[in-house]
């Protein structure tokens, strides 16, 4: 549990559509405490509709947003630790968070995975030679990185990756 952060300006952009737009634009236009509120309610329902989207096995997922500093908290319940870390990447790699309040309860534990922001000029070979030592590892990444990342060549800079142990 704790406070990771993200580069803000990466990542999906589920805040320019729907009701998150529209809340948002209130917000911009008059940002009064019940605008704010209602676009960060607006938020916190995107990345939680994006979460579902992505298939991933959770219990009592519950996902605030505080547009005030661009933070979201997210508690509930997760099988293992890979769901976790899924879970969290899917709310810290849309545009427009900072950070990521992670307040989830894992069933049964593992050995986290280590965490890796894709710079200019990386891909998942590179990455695998940095971390595992061997550039043939690539389709670990990419397998713990999905549903997110529908394809080993389709990462971009800003996003964070999460690498699991071998």
């Amino acid at each position: 549990m704790g406070l990771m952060s993200f580069f803000k300006e990466a990542g999906e952009k589920l805040f320019g559509r729907g009701e998150a737009k529209a809340a948002t634009e209130a917000a911009a236009a008059t940002p009064t405490p019940e605008a704010i509120a209602a676009a960060s309610a607006a938020a916190g329902k995107a990345i939680g509709d994006y979460i579902a989207t992505q298939g991933l096995p959770t219990d009592g997922l519950d996902i605030g947003f505080n547009a005030s500093n661009s933070t979201v908290t997210v508690s509930g319940t997760v099988p293992d630790q890979a769901t976790k870390e899924k879970v969290l990447l899917c709310c810290g790699n849309v545009a427009g968070v900072a950070s990521v309040n992670d307040m989830l309860v894992v069933t049964a534990p593992e050995p986290e995975a280590q965490w890796h922001t894709v710079v200019s000029g990386d891909n998942l070979s590179k990455i695998a030679k940095h971390f595992y030592g061997d550039a043939n590892k690539y389709p670990v990444i990419f397998e713990a990185n999905k549903p997110m990342l529908t394809h080993p060549d389709k990462i971009y800079p800003g996003q964070m990756l999460r690498i699991p142990p071998l």
